[in-house]
């Protein structure tokens, strides 16, 4: 992607954080930003799912003691080989954000990301997301993932529709998602860097419209959380890190 590309879309971000649905303060997240930014955790590991994340939660996230918790997980859990059923996915993302909450840690939850398909059915049959095919089963995941913010009193961010809006999700060379085109890879799941300066730029707007603490930031997910791993490379918490300093 061109950088006056990049540009244009940010500017088209800061115009969305606006719209109704995405920009969302529960009462919990109204408190004012009362410290600096003195660390960030990237706490994504690959191929992850909620069953994942309760095993580990806490050594990766609340042994870090953090002042504000982001969790975006279920891609995997709604994927054939680590599967976890609606209800049961409902089940533990509660205990997984009563667990961050009871700690003192505010919450913020994100939307899966949206997918290109055709790359997607590559990788995973067909008729295991039957009746209602790969995107409705993230539509499904997505509204338990808002209707546990809502439960919680945590914060909600809804990023994947700020990527289905202007992602350009599928095969050509701009998409903010990995393809043949941009990076040799049918992948249509994983950001590109652009992606990923994209998503951190749009998680730090919504930090600071809404005012949620960022003395201690923990980013626990899966693999679109790691991206490379790192907190100065190219990944979500890495860019969200600079922007927040």
């Amino acid at each position: 992607m061109h950088r006056k590309d990049f540009i244009r879309r940010s500017a088209i971000l800061a115009s969305a954080l606006g719209s109704a649905g995405l920009l969302q303060a529960s009462a919990s997240s109204t408190n004012k930003r009362s410290g600096a930014l003195e660390l960030v955790v990237n706490a994504g590991v690959s191929g992850n799912n909620t069953n994942n994340l309760l095993k580990r939660i806490d050594t990766d996230c609340l042994a870090h003691k953090p002042s504000l918790t982001i969790m975006m997980i279920g891609t995997n859990d709604m994927n054939n080989g680590k599967f976890v059923p609606p209800d049961k996915f409902r089940t533990n993302l509660r205990e997984l954000s009563g667990k961050i909450m009871d700690s003192g840690s505010k919450l913020l939850l994100m939307t899966i990301l949206p997918f290109y398909e055709p790359y997607l059915l590559t990788r995973h049959p067909a008729d295991f997301f039957q009746p209602e095919g790969p995107s409705g089963k993230r539509v499904a995941m997505n509204t338990i993932i808002k209707e546990v913010a809502a439960e919680k009193s945590a914060s909600f961010f809804d990023v994947g529709s700020l990527f289905e809006k202007v992602g350009k999700i599928g095969t050509d060379k701009d998409s903010l998602l990995r393809n043949e085109e941009n990076s040799k890879k049918n992948d249509g799941v994983h950001p590109t860097p652009n992606g990923y300066r994209f998503l951190g730029l749009a998680v730090s707007q919504f930090i600071q419209f809404n005012q949620l603490p960022v003395e201690r930031i923990v980013c626990f997910g899966d693999s679109i959380t790691r991206g490379d791993g790192s907190v100065d490379g190219e990944s979500y918490p890495a860019y969200l890190k600079k922007l927040l300093s």
